[in-house]
């Protein structure tokens, strides 16, 4: 393969590439994350969580407030979903569980499912209201878009809709990785649970290797786009549907999750930090000569419009 060749395949498709890539590096280091705050901080663990989510919440606001290039937008709404989600969310299913006492999910003596993720269960119908929420706005996701199609919604709800606001990107990434992180946290932890199906039951299967099918379909499509706020965006559902099979593999003991023990493998965890900071890096250095969004301060009638899979 020539040499010329190779960079009009990596100028084709490298951008998507890179944004899954960006994103999936997210996934383990999340994990990573959550287990330092509660194994080094002792006593003063949620001090820390709720530091590092007001860290989260301090980039979703920049994204907003000081949005410069699309792109940085998306990467500071993503990533401080993550630091959101870790910092706020799933440690306050840690407080209520330790607060209440509950006990974990054991098999063959072993710690199967975590309290916090038991309690985790009971937000299901909050989830349902907010879903609800995204099935009856205006969006762009394809999913909901499908949906509002054969509810007969979605005229109603495009002519609604004001064309002319400028949509917040940080926002939007910033939502998508929280609520998609979330429903698949929930349907995996229904999937184990033994009253509703169990880890090994064929619906724990179908979820699994469906995901796995489902992400492949999704990153065919990634690999096409060439705005780079836009892979990141689609990035972010494909990723998290991706992350399902992981999921289910560790649960099966295909192999080690090794961010789930970052102390025993912190050289292949400082690795995965390292990959993340110099692909983020990368990536914004190279979106610098993204012709393909304008800057947002533009009027919005010359700014193109982008029709991501997010929220």
């Amino acid at each position: 393969m020539g040499s010329g060749r190779l960079r009009g395949i990596i100028k084709q498709y490298g951008t998507g590439v890179l944004a899954f890539v960006i994103v999936l590096l997210m996934m383990p280091l999340g994990h990573t994350l959550m287990v330092l705050l509660e194994s080094g901080f002792g006593a003063e663990v949620f001090t820390s969580a709720l530091l590092v989510g007001t860290i989260g919440f301090a980039m979703l606001w920049w994204g907003v407030a000081r949005p410069l290039r699309d792109l940085y937008a998306t990467l500071l709404g993503a990533i401080g979903g993550v630091l959101v989600w870790t910092g706020w969310v799933e440690f306050s299913f840690v407080w209520v569980a330790r607060k209440l006492s509950v006990a974990p999910l054991m098999v063959d003596g072993e710690v199967a499912t975590k309290p916090e993720y038991l309690v985790m269960v009971s937000s299901l119908g909050l989830l349902g209201s907010m879903l609800l929420m995204f099935l009856f706005m205006q969006t762009r996701c394809t999913f909901f878009v499908w949906l509002q199609k054969r509810m007969g919604t979605r005229d109603a709800l495009v002519a609604a809709s004001d064309k002319a606001l400028p949509r917040p990107l940080a926002v939007i990434a910033f939502l998508e990785m929280v609520i998609i992180i979330w429903t698949f946290y929930l349907v995996l932890l229904l999937c184990y649970d033994e009253a509703i199906a169990g880890d090994r039951h064929p619906i724990t299967w179908v979820v699994a290797f469906g995901s796995l099918f489902w992400s492949i379909h999704l990153i065919m499509k990634l690999v096409r786009i060439k705005a780079f706020d836009h892979a990141v965006r689609y990035a972010i559902p494909t990723v998290v549907i991706f992350w399902n099979f992981i999921e289910v593999m560790g649960r099966w003991d295909i192999f080690k999750e090794i961010w789930v023990h970052p102390k025993e493998h912190w050289l292949e965890n400082s690795l995965l930090l390292g990959l993340l900071i110099f692909f983020v890096i990368y990536f914004m250095y190279t979106g610098r000569k993204d012709r393909q969004r304008r800057s947002r301060h533009l009027p919005t009638s010359v700014v193109q419009p982008s029709q991501p899979v997010g929220l």
